[in-house]
């Protein structure tokens, strides 16, 4: 959801560019699912994040987060 209001998008403006309901994106920011294999990088775009901050639910600090 930060990522989502960082780019200032409404969840129904999200579901639109992407082709899946609003509901849907309420379920994922709530824990109750996680997007398709096949949106995960066209929500990566829209929302500027990297795949693993998306699926973290959380902004890593960087790349040494990994060493």
């Amino acid at each position: 959801m930060e990522a989502r209001h960082e780019v200032d998008l409404i969840q129904k403006e999200l579901a639109e560019r992407i082709g899946v309901s609003d509901r849907t994106i309420s379920k994922w920011e709530n824990g109750h699912g996680m997007p398709d294999v096949s949106v995960i990088p066209e929500l990566c775009e829209i929302l500027s994040v990297n795949s693993n901050e998306l699926l973290a639910v959380e902004k890593l600090e960087s790349a040494e987060s990994f060493s």
